[in-house]
């Protein structure tokens, strides 16, 4: 058995994989694009994606070299050879010739100061996460920062635009994602738009929302009261 087997895997999450099992399982149940196994034999990590998950399958997707290539599939736990999360993204160190060359690493450098009183669990996701987490240089000039905030507790409108507010006027535009137990949201259009519904994604989709953690929401879709109280969301 896996050390991960019955682990918590969490939307962007990364994952070190064992590459040959993997590719040996995704091509026998869909077709698979030319670029996958190239990537997977060389950069052996996968996202995890939102998704619904059970206790033999963990929603992922590769990521390839060039911007439109992402693969969605789906990977037993046990050929999980290591977990890395955001917020552990937040300690690796950042070459000065790639803070020099990237504005969104020295973004990230101002918002771990500006954001130093923050309580929710929070760190790099999208390609500065990926670089961070495996080395490969996949972060370009123009590249946006992408944040995730792991938030179990409730953050009010007030909280979200201070936040918000000081993730402005840095050198790369700042693209931040929350996650609550269930749902992510923009933080930004939480921001702005409460208490009015905002765009929440769900594990089987897009629905409307005014309270990312609220009962009702629970209520309404019971699907999704079965991921919240399962090991995998």
């Amino acid at each position: 058995m896996s050390h991960y087997e019955g682990h918590a895997f969490r939307p962007h999450y990364l994952l070190a994989v064992d590459p040959k099992q993997l590719i040996e399982s995704v091509y026998k149940y869909s077709s698979v694009p030319e670029w996958v196994e190239e990537q997977v034999r060389t950069t052996p990590f996968v996202v995890v994606r939102r998704g619904l998950a059970t206790g033999q399958e963990i929603p992922i997707g590769v990521r390839g070299k060039e911007r439109n290539q992402r693969w969605a599939a789906s990977c037993n736990p046990a050929l999980v050879k290591s977990i890395t999360t955001p917020p552990q993204l937040l300690t690796r160190p950042i070459s000065t010739s790639r803070a020099n060359a990237t504005p969104a690493f020295r973004t990230l450098g101002l918002l771990k100061e500006r954001w130093m009183g923050l309580d929710h669990p929070w760190g790099p996701g999208g390609s500065i996460g990926f670089e961070l987490a495996t080395g490969t240089h996949v972060v370009k000039p123009e590249s946006d920062l992408d944040i995730v905030i792991y938030a179990e507790r409730h953050i009010t409108a007030d909280e979200a635009k201070s936040l918000c507010a000081r993730a402005m006027d840095l050198p790369a535009t700042v693209d931040i994602r929350v996650e609550t137990p269930v749902f992510g949201f923009s933080l930004r259009e939480f921001a702005s738009q409460s208490p009015a519904a905002i765009l929440l994604r769900a594990p089987s989709g897009v629905i409307l929302g005014r309270n990312p953690w609220g009962d009702e929401l629970m209520i309404k879709y019971p699907t999704y009261a079965a991921v919240k109280r399962s090991r995998y969301i």
